[in-house]
C-alpha cells in the first residue's frame, strides 16, 4: 500500500476563488492519496517544505510584489509579495534535489520579481505582452496525446481563462492547448510536463475556479499531472 503523499499547496491573492477552489484542488488531490495542506503564508509553508515536512509542492496562488500598476493598489497590503531568497532555494533546493512540482493556473503570474522561476516552471507572465480575455468559454484541445498525462483523454470545452503570450523557458512541449470562444482568439499552450534538475514539474494552465477544476476531464489531467509529477507509472496514470 502506498504512503499518504504530503502536500504543500501555496495559494491566496486577487481576482480569484481561491479560498473555495483550493479546497476542491485538495479534494480532487485527496482522492489520490494525497493529503494537503493548504496556506497564504508562503514563507512560512516554503519553510516547511524545506524542513522536508511535504512530499509534493502545489502552487495555486496569484502573489507579486502588486506595483507595476496603481490598479492593483487596493490589494497591495494583504497580497502583495516579494519572494525572499530563502524562499527561491526553499523551491530550487526541493524541486533540483527531485522533488515533485504541480503548478496550476495563476502560478505563471507568480513571484515576477524571480526570474528563475520561468526555469523551474516552464512559463512566465510578461506584464508587457502577456494577456487573457475575459474569463469564459474555452476549448482545450490535446497535442501530445501518447503522454501520460493526456492518453486517451477526449478534447473538452469548459469556462475558464486562457493566459496568452507567455514567456517561455527552452524546450517546453506542449501537451494541450486552449484558446476563448468569445472571439476570433488564438490558440495557447497550457499544460507541459518536464524536469528541472532531478524534479519533475508538471503545468496546467487552467483552473480559475471550482468549475473548472471540477470539469470531468480536467479532473483527470490534474490528478494525473500529479501523479506524473510524482514519479507514478503510466499503468497507474492510466486508470483515472
Amino acid at each position: 500500500m502506498t504512503d499518504p503523499v504530503r502536500n504543500l499547496i501555496l495559494t491566496g491573492g486577487v481576482s480569484h476563488p481561491f479560498d473555495t477552489a483550493s479546497v476542491a484542488l485538495a479534494d480532487l488531490l485527496q482522492n489520490h492519496g494525497i493529503t494537503s495542506t493548504i496556506t497564504e503564508d508562503i514563507d512560512a509553508g516554503l519553510r516547511q517544505l524545506n524542513a522536508g515536512e511535504y512530499d509534493l509542492l502545489t502552487v495555486y496562488a496569484l502573489r507579486w510584489p502588486m506595483t507595476n500598476h496603481e490598479r492593483f493598489a487596493e490589494g497591495r497590503p494583504r497580497w502583495g509579495y516579494e519572494i525572499p531568497q530563502t524562499s527561491r532555494d526553499a523551491i530550487t533546493d526541493f524541486v533540483g534535489n527531485g522533488g515533485p512540482l504541480l503548478g496550476l493556473h495563476t502560478a505563471a503570474i507568480c513571484f515576477d520579481d524571480w526570474p528563475e522561476w520561468r526555469d523551474v516552471l516552464g512559463a512566465t507572465w510578461k506584464w508587457d505582452k502577456s494577456s487573457h480575455p475575459p474569463y469564459g468559454p474555452v476549448a482545450a484541445r490535446f497535442e501530445a496525446t501518447d503522454h501520460p498525462i493526456t492518453r486517451d483523454l477526449p478534447d473538452f470545452d469548459l469556462a475558464d481563462e486562457v493566459y496568452g503570450d507567455l514567456e517561455f523557458a527552452p524546450g517546453i512541449e506542449p501537451l494541450m492547448q486552449a484558446r476563448a470562444l468569445s472571439g476570433d482568439h488564438p490558440w495557447f499552450p497550457l499544460l507541459w510536463a518536464r524536469n528541472f534538475g532531478k524534479g519533475r514539474v508538471a503545468f496546467d494552465g487552467l483552473g480559475h475556479d471550482v468549475e473548472s477544476i471540477n470539469h470531468p476531464v480536467h479532473r483527470r489531467i490534474i490528478g494525473r499531472a500529479a501523479l506524473w509529477a510524482l514519479g507514478r507509472t503510466e499503468e497507474e496514470l492510466a486508470t483515472l
